[in-house]
């Protein structure tokens, strides 16, 4: 039996299934001794397509959305990510946080509200193997932990349930970055993970274009395509996930 995803968990899988994103941009000099920093707030304005089973017991829903869809849902979020760098080593952190809720009527005077809270964190430590004039390119592999909270009450009724889902997939990263113009870059990211460890298989695939507005900020846009495919236990996350994304990268 295939149903429709609800809004509220669309948006859940939208903003956290795999906002471990990349660094938008890479910092330009490797043949610098002093250690560098980066930290990038970033938007990613996503439409999903898949099928969840949420329970073991529960039948697979299917959706198809656009990011305007699930905007609606939305009661908070934040997406960060950051790395260090010192000659050619980088070590890379993204955090998200998301929480949204949706209200629908079951029955004359009888709603149902719903909650989902999202959480992830991704680290990972590489080296740059190429170091041109023009191109830099970085190895990487690391780890991220998801924290997946959802609640679902009847008020009138007096019932309610809750579910969290943790799992943590490894994952291997190869990041580009090309100057083409003193002022003009660009980013391609790649990353594979999960291999059965927590995700049966995740990919992505990023790409922007960077302006250096300053010696310490640069205003980034670009494209990214996520897939997850998940089962565990009973339960079946086979997303993917697409959609243009902005970010603003400090320097220091």
């Amino acid at each position: 039996m295939v149903k429709r995803l609800p809004l509220a968990l669309t948006m859940a899988l939208t903003l956290g299934l795999g906002l471990g994103s990349p660094g938008l941009v890479s910092q330009a000099s490797a043949a610098d001794d002093a250690c560098r920093f980066q930290l990038t707030p970033y938007a990613w304005m996503a439409g999903l397509s898949g099928d969840v089973r949420p329970l073991p017991q529960a039948p697979t829903i299917s959706t198809s959305r656009s990011f305007s869809d699930v905007l609606d849902d939305l009661d908070g979020a934040f997406f960060l990510t950051g790395s260090a760098r010192r000659d050619r080593w980088v070590l890379f952190g993204d955090l998200t946080w998301a929480s949204l809720s949706h209200e629908s009527s079951l029955a004359p005077g009888v709603a149902g509200e719903g909650k989902l809270r999202q959480r992830s964190f991704t680290a990972a430590a590489g080296y740059q193997v190429v170091s041109e004039s023009k191109h830099r390119l970085d190895l990487m592999a690391g780890a991220r932990a998801w924290r997946i909270e959802a609640e679902v009450a009847v008020p009138a009724l007096g019932l309610g349930a809750s579910k969290t889902e943790r799992w943590v997939d490894p994952i291997l990263a190869a990041r580009l970055r090309s100057a083409w113009t003193p002022g003009w870059s660009t980013l391609v990211h790649a990353d594979i993970g999960g291999f059965g460890g927590g995700a049966d298989t995740t990919w992505q695939l990023v790409a922007t274009g960077n302006y250096q507005v300053s010696d310490a900020f640069t205003l980034s846009a670009g494209y990214r395509h996520l897939v997850v495919d998940r089962n565990e236990s009973g339960t079946r996350i086979d997303v993917a996930m697409n959609g243009p994304l902005l970010g603003v990268t400090w320097r220091f």
